[in-house]
């Protein structure tokens, strides 16, 4: 899917995902995990787990942001709610977005949008793992709050090449993201 020309980011909508947007979301997954550089997984999981996943962050209450143009997926950000009772007040931040529509704002959109609700369903802290090589990436999770943390040696291994990643984290304190 390529973006037009004139699409403006005007026309892009920022919504909580819902079950209409499995099929598009799990395709958007897919292509951006097979450019192998900015996501854990290489592929996306079928499309019964996508749904699963999908389904219960809705179930959960998890914060769950899905931008589109003209009906269809092009980004989206989550943030998981940890699993252990201790660590619920924490959760793991992942987005991505399809190649064309990258540089055009859509990226800051999304995680406020998505770190808005996160903040207002009662999480205290946000973390990530980004690849240091991933500059744009680092630079707007500075911009929108996200401290580094330190460095995970060897995070990845892609296609035979070991990767580092950054250990961000973002703490609320009262900022404001609307």
């Amino acid at each position: 899917m390529n973006a037009p020309a004139s699409l403006e980011t005007s026309d892009i909508r920022i919504e909580p995902i819902a079950a209409a947007h499995i099929d598009s979301f799990h395709h958007a997954l897919d292509v951006v995990a097979r450019e192998k550089k900015y996501l854990s997984m290489l592929e996306a999981t079928p499309l019964p787990q996508t749904r699963e996943f999908v389904m219960g962050m809705i179930a959960k209450g998890n914060p769950q942001f899905v931008a589109t143009a003209h009906d269809q997926v092009i980004g989206w950000c989550d943030i998981s709610r940890h699993f252990f009772p201790s660590h619920a007040h924490r959760g793991n931040l992942g987005m991505g977005i399809l190649p064309a529509y990258r540089g055009k704002g859509l990226g800051r959109r999304l995680i406020e949008t998505t770190l808005k609700a996160a903040e207002e369903t009662g999480f205290a802290r946000v973390e990530l793992d980004v690849y240091e090589d991933n500059a744009r990436a680092i630079a707007l999770y500075e911009k929108v709050g996200f401290a580094r943390e330190g460095i995970v040696r060897r995070a990845a291994c892609i296609d035979g090449r070991f990767v580092d990643a950054i250990s961000m984290a973002l703490l609320f304190d009262g900022r404001d993201f609307s």
